[in-house]
């Protein structure tokens, strides 16, 4: 009788040995083993003998020898067996029930042979189509007017594991009342009432067999010389390895499907392993290198030392993965010289192969393996590189266990060809998640790393990045200190994902400061940033042959609020361009989104904006944002406006908790963009931080005007910061004297620093030079300049102011 032996390296074909017999008592326990059952399963009589026959079996006896044992009867059928090395030994076996003086029942188990099938000496023609039906190699069976049994051949019975006299003059359901055989009986009675051949497939596992097989059924009628039907015939065959090749086909079409349909590494790699069990493996793991879990690039796979991985992925037919011995997310170790350590070198699939010392090393190297391999009898194993662009990426590994047929070679090519789809899918989810670390690392460096310290206004804010479906984006914030304890706050968004549109951010974050240093005007500052978009985008537009083709207007584009707060004035100047309406919470609670001219999106050119100057309570809250926060695709703008105003209209709090209220309020179930919100509570400097001088152009006033400072500044409290004071009040009212026009207005500021402001309607803006020698004047602004921690110059609504700021003295 043929055998075959599977173990963790593969199958073995064989014989069973002829001299193979047990004696099974009444109770099932081992009472005879012979010398032949010792060499097909590897134990000694003394292991066996006196303990359970059950514990020998690798899966339960078919049907149909569960059946014959129950009623006592002979039964030959295929026993799949447990090897005393853990691997499993499927054979076809008999079992002839004895009987002794207690009234019991053992049982001989003996190697089944096939039925004989006698010669007639000289055989005539109707004796040879007898012949011929008995002994065709495909299961035969013919069936009565009534759909019972009239004849079968010998490979029929041994597909039903029953004799031709047990089953005849019994339908279909008596002999098998078991599905599929309750739809088997109805297709031959469908055939015996119309008299139309019907052609069935089915896989399963027939009643005397331990595997599944694939069969096709043509079920013809039988008929008389009169056309009326008197019976059926059925003819089987085996079509299993036609349907694994189709079913091989479906497995690709569904890999191709459902493989990559994320940007993201882990759940590429669970995608291929859910295909893989669900088409032909029982269980799978993917574990990754190191570098590629991460994001980075692969490092090359060193041939000569011991590799470690991280279990990425697994997946098994079997409730929460028992077979695994490594969580996900934890790491697996490859000793040298290991099948998983020669096919990642190697950089080929592979079918391990019986006895391989190779692969009994690696499953030693872990206890818990060994342990896994022997109790879910794991039997047959592939191990395929998952391979991208010549790189290794990391190795997939696929068991067996409870499929009863190893790997076959088909089964690698199969296995080879997901794997390949796969790795491009994991190589390019690795790009992306490299490529979005590095925008969000660029784009956060670009960003505020804390919000400054303000005595003008408390200010908090949140970034959040878009999801992992969705590029990095381009929006900003910043928040500038301008001279005269003003504040200057920024939000904006870039067009377009990725690591282009986080340094376009960058860029023109920098520029709106370095404009802001200026002292622009809101309208006047989004004006110069509106020229360098567009000549951005004209510097970045496509090439063609070498000269760069006039781009398309906006292809580089943003959109901006820019606005600055006079804590002295408490009025708050902004412009927009493109960007989402500010709101405002008074101190009462009202809020109100407010109105300004729109503006252009940044980059059309030549288009103007306009600023509105508004007055806010002190205690205001502002809020700016970007469009992100408040649309949605699933929602439209109104919605989301109504949203924040109603989170921002709830009782007054710290801003880090109003932050997360809103967030928590407006936030869209699946942001598909960036999202920057920005909150700033407006503070009024006190009357008595500022004074105020008109004074006449006359070079008499420049004495009168130090001698005010001087005493102002004695009187806060900053007498170390007098002579400092005088001297760049001297200087700075002196030039407006001589080279400004009225009115000239001299105000000091006592905020973070000491602040020294004279202005005058001269719009001439001044600048440093050095004097020569003989030089009668030009080292003022010099001598300010030194004098000075920052200095510098703004225009106004009538003309300049020249500032200059001074350390307190206690910092």
């Amino acid at each position: 009788m043929d055998s075959r032996r599977s173990t963790p390296g593969g199958t073995v074909d064989g014989r069973a040995p002829e001299d193979l017999a047990v004696v099974v008592d009444a109770g099932g326990t081992v009472t005879v083993w012979s010398a032949g059952a010792r060499q097909l399963l590897g134990y000694e009589a003394e292991e066996v003998v006196g303990r359970p026959a059950a514990g020998l079996l690798a899966a339960d006896l078919p049907e149909s020898g569960r059946r014959h044992v129950a009623e006592g009867r002979r039964w030959a059928t295929e026993v799949a067996l447990r090897h005393r090395d853990g691997g499993r030994v499927v054979v076809r076996l008999m079992g002839t029930p004895l009987a002794d003086g207690d009234g019991g029942r053992p049982w001989l188990v003996t190697p089944a042979a096939p039925e004989q099938v006698a010669w007639p000496v000289e055989p005539d023609a109707e004796a040879l189509w007898d012949l011929t039906l008995a002994q065709l190699p495909v299961p035969v069976a013919v069936y009565d007017h009534e759909a019972r049994l009239v004849a079968a051949n010998e490979v029929m019975t041994r597909v039903m594991g029953r004799s031709v006299a047990e089953m005849r003059g019994l339908t279909l359901s008596e002999i098998e009342p078991n599905p599929p055989f309750d739809e088997f009986d109805r297709l031959q009675r469908q055939v015996l009432r119309t008299g139309e051949p019907v052609f069935h497939e089915n896989f399963g596992q027939s009643p005397s067999e331990v595997r599944n097989h694939a069969w096709s059924m043509f079920l013809s009628p039988l008929k008389d010389e009169s056309g009326v039907v008197r019976g059926v015939s059925a003819a089987v065959f085996d079509t299993t390895e036609q349907y694994w090749a189709r079913r091989r086909l479906v497995i690709l079409n569904d890999a191709s499907l459902r493989i990559g349909s994320t940007l993201d590494v882990t759940r590429t790699a669970d995608e291929l392993a859910e295909v893989a069990v669900t088409g032909f493996a029982d269980f799978v793991t993917v574990d990754l290198l190191e570098s590629v879990a991460l994001g980075e690039e692969p490092e090359p796979v060193p041939p000569n030392r011991p590799v470690t991985l991280r279990r990425t992925a697994q997946r098994s037919v079997l409730d929460g993965c028992p077979e695994s011995v490594v969580p996900n997310g934890g790491t697996t170790f490859y000793p040298v010289d290991t099948p998983p350590m020669r096919a990642l070198v190697a950089g080929r699939g592979t079918l391990t192969a019986a006895g391989d010392p190779g692969l009994e090393k690696w499953i030693e190297s872990s206890r818990g393996r060994a342990e896994a391999v022997t109790r879910h009898m794991i039997h047959s194993v592939m191990m395929v590189p998952l391979r991208a662009r010549g790189v290794t990426l990391g190795l997939v590994h696929f068991l067996r266990h409870r499929t009863a047929e190893s790997f076959s070679e088909d089964d690698l090519l199969l296995a080879e060809e997901i794997v390949a789809r796969a790795a491009v899918s994991v190589d390019n989810a690795r790009r992306y998640t490299h490529e979005r670390r590095t925008a969000l690392t660029l784009q956060r460096s670009l960003l505020p790393a804390r919000p400054p310290d303000l005595a003008a206004m408390q200010v908090a804010y949140r970034y959040l990045p878009a999801g992992s479906g969705a590029d990095v984006g381009g929006d900003w914030f910043d928040v500038i200190p301008l001279s005269g304890a003003r504040v200057a706050l920024v939000v904006g968004d870039v067009v377009g994902h990725g690591i282009h549109a986080s340094a376009t951010m960058g860029r023109l974050r920098t520029a709106v400061r370095t404009l802001a240093d200026v002292d622009l005007a809101p309208d006047e500052l989004l004006t110069q940033l509106d020229d360098l978009v567009v000549r951005l985008d004209r510097e970045e537009g496509p090439q063609t042959g070498g000269r760069a083709e006039a781009p398309t207007p906006g292809e580089v584009g943003a959109t901006c609020l820019y606005a600055v707060y006079d804590p002295v004035s408490r009025r708050c100047t902004m412009a927009r361009a493109g960007h989402p309406p500010p709101a405002v919470v008074t101190p009462d609670g009202e809020v109100r989104f407010l109105n300004l001219p729109t503006g252009p999106p940044l980059g059309l050119g030549g288009l103007p904006f306009e600023s509105v100057e508004v007055e806010l309570a002190e205690g205001s809250l502002l809020a700016l944002y970007t469009d992100g926060l408040v649309e949605a695709a699933d929602r439209d703008i109104e919605v989301g406006l109504n949203l924040l105003r109603g989170a921002l209209a709830d009782k007054a709090g710290p801003l880090e908790e109003t932050c997360d209220r809103v967030l928590r309020t407006v936030l869209p179930a699946r942001p598909a963009d960036d999202i920057v919100l920005m909150l700033a509570r407006t503070s009024a400097l006190d009357t008595a931080k500022v004074r105020t001088w008109q004074l006449p152009r006359d070079p008499a006033a420049v004495a009168r005007a130090r001698k005010s400072a001087s005493e102002q500044v004695t009187a806060w409290g900053l007498g170390d910061a007098a002579f400092a004071t005088e001297l760049i009040v001297s200087e700075l009212v002196t030039n407006a004297v001589r080279y400004g026009d009225d009115p000239v207005v001299l105000r000091l500021i006592r905020d973070s620093a000491l602040i020294c402001e004279v202005s005058d309607g001269s719009s001439t803006a001044p600048h440093l030079r050095r004097a020569r020698v003989f030089d009668e004047g030009g080292r003022g602004l010099l001598l300010v300049a030194q004098m000075a921690e920052r200095w510098g110059s703004r225009q106004t609504a009538t003309g300049k102011t020249i500032w200059a700021e001074l350390g307190l003295p206690d910092d």
